[in-house]
Order: structure tokens, then sequence, then C-alpha cells
């Protein structure tokens, strides 16, 4: 391990001195612990010319996976200190434009309520096990059923298609009727690819470009494009409100799509007891309660 940390430091900084600085021991100390590792792997990791470093073709692969194994130590053992009894660590997961802007927002509330809980978020796009990756709790999207997990429901997912009020010109505020769509670039999410098809259908129209346009991996890219005129983004509704009230984009058309599925908040079943867990649990309860009671106040 030592070996790694002094290779990837030596690799950020091009420099053993520096590395050496940043990790407390010799430049020579560094060096031969990176020459180790070169014998280990029977290859040069670096080229040294005129006393500078520069990675090798090998070292760049090497340095990838070498941030990858230190990265998972870091978390493994936070996750192990979250285990301590004088300690309160949480490691949660969410969609990234879901952590943005839905969890991160109402986390502050959570944070101000126990100062000394200390949370780290990850961000994951692919599907991912709680466990092997080290994760307390996640917040997914899907039907609330997964082996071996506890889950809360938080709400359901109501999809409206968003635009940057310009798109449609000035002498127009919403669409005449659905088939408008057919005269517009349609923005896709690749996580929802087949959005837009359940939206025309659920209103027996069909639209031909309804799996063509510009292709983005995340709502929150999906999102920007909109605002940016590219087209028509269909999002779901939570994730758009504060654009919605700024007018930075509007709905064309009035008609939600509440698709199958709704997210969730999971963990595994074997740590329910976890204090740490307990607290959140409870906490989320309530402020789904408090934002539930004012969102039909609005109404």
């Amino acid at each position: 391990m030592a070996a790694l940390q002094c290779f990837e430091a030596s690799a950020r900084h091009l420099s053993f001195t520096r590395a050496g600085e940043e990790l407390y021991l010799s430049q020579s100390a560094v060096s031969k612990q990176v020459a180790q590792l070169e014998i280990t792997l029977q290859t040069n990791l670096f080229h040294r010319v005129r006393k500078r470093l520069r990675l090798s073709a090998a070292g760049k692969i090497y340095l990838s996976e070498a941030r990858k194994i230190l990265d998972a130590v870091e978390a493994s053992t936070l996750h192990m200190l979250s285990f301590e009894s004088d300690r309160e660590i949480l490691t949660l997961a969410a969609h990234p434009t879901f952590g943005e802007r839905w969890l991160i927002p109402a986390m502050k509330e959570f944070h101000d309520l126990y100062p000394h809980i200390r949370f780290n978020l990850k961000d994951y796009v692919q599907p991912f096990d709680l466990s092997k990756d080290n994760v307390d709790i996640a917040f997914l999207f899907g039907n609330g059923v997964w082996e071996g997990l506890t889950t809360i429901k938080l709400f359901d997912e109501q999809m409206i298609p968003v635009c940057h009020p310009s798109l449609l010109g000035q002498q127009k505020s919403a669409f005449d009727s659905v088939e408008d769509f057919q005269n517009y670039t349609l923005l896709q999410c690749q996580s929802r690819s087949t959005s837009w098809y359940l939206y025309f259908d659920s209103q027996s129209v069909d639209i031909e470009q309804c799996y063509h346009g510009l292709g983005f991996e995340t709502w929150s890219a999906c999102i920007r494009a909109a605002e940016m005129g590219y087209g028509i983004a269909l999002v779901p509704k939570f994730l758009v409100e504060e654009e919605l009230s700024r007018k930075t984009l509007m709905i064309p058309w009035d008609y939600e799509l509440v698709r199958h599925g709704a997210y969730y908040l999971a963990y595994e079943t074997q740590f329910s007891d976890l204090q740490v867990i307990k607290k959140l649990v409870a906490w989320i309860k309530k402020y789904l309660s408090k934002i539930t009671l004012e969102s039909e106040k609005k109404e």
C-alpha cells in the first residue's frame, strides 16, 4: 500500500521530492518504493529525463488502477469508522441529479439537527451493490423491492415537458395540441430512454421522433440543455421546481405522466438497528410529512 501511495503522489506531482513532502517521507524513500513497484510489475512507470519525471504509457494505465484501489481503501476505512460507538458517519448514494437538486438541499436540515453526524455522498449512474460499495443508505428509483434491503417510499415520479420560454416564440405561451411536439427537438435522458414514448402513448398519440433527438446521460445535463434552448426535455417535476419558479423553464403542454415506480430510501435490513441509520430514517419521515403538507397548502 505504501508503494501505491508513493507512486500515486509522484505521478500527481511528477516529483519524488514533492511526493515525499506530502507523505512525510524522504525523496530517496519515495524513489525506492516506486523502484520496487517497477521491479514487481516488470515495467517502467516513469521516464526519468534530466532529473525530471514523465509518466510512461504503462504508468498512465497503472495510475488509473492505483487511484481506484486507494479510493476503495479510503471508502472502506470511512465505512468501518461508522461502526464505532463514538463516531457517527453515513455513506449515502444517489443519482447525481437527485443528489444535487433534492438530497443536498434536504439534508441541510438534517445536518443542522445533527451537526456531529458526518455524511459522504456518492454519485451513481449504473446499478450498484450497497454492501460491496460500502453504502449505508441509497436513494433509488424502482418498485421498492430489493433483496436484503428495507425501503421507505419517498414520492412518485411525475414527468413533465419543459423548455425555455423563447423556444415557442413570442406569440405562443403553450401548445395548441399534443401534436405540436413533432415540430421541436425532443431531448432524451438516456437513463429513461422510453419516457417520451410512454408520455405520448398515454395520450394515444404517435410522435415519430419520440426516440430521436439529442441524448444526455443525466437529468442535470438534459435540464441544462432545455434551459439553453436546445429543445424540450421530459423530466421529473421535482427536479425543475426552481427553474419553473425563476421562469427559465416553462411547461409547453400541461399533461403529466406518472411513471410506474417511485423514489425510495433503501438500506440493508441487517443494519436496521444502527442508531445513525435510525436517526436519518426518522428524520426523513418527518421531512416528507412536512413538505407534503406545504405542497397541499400551495394547492
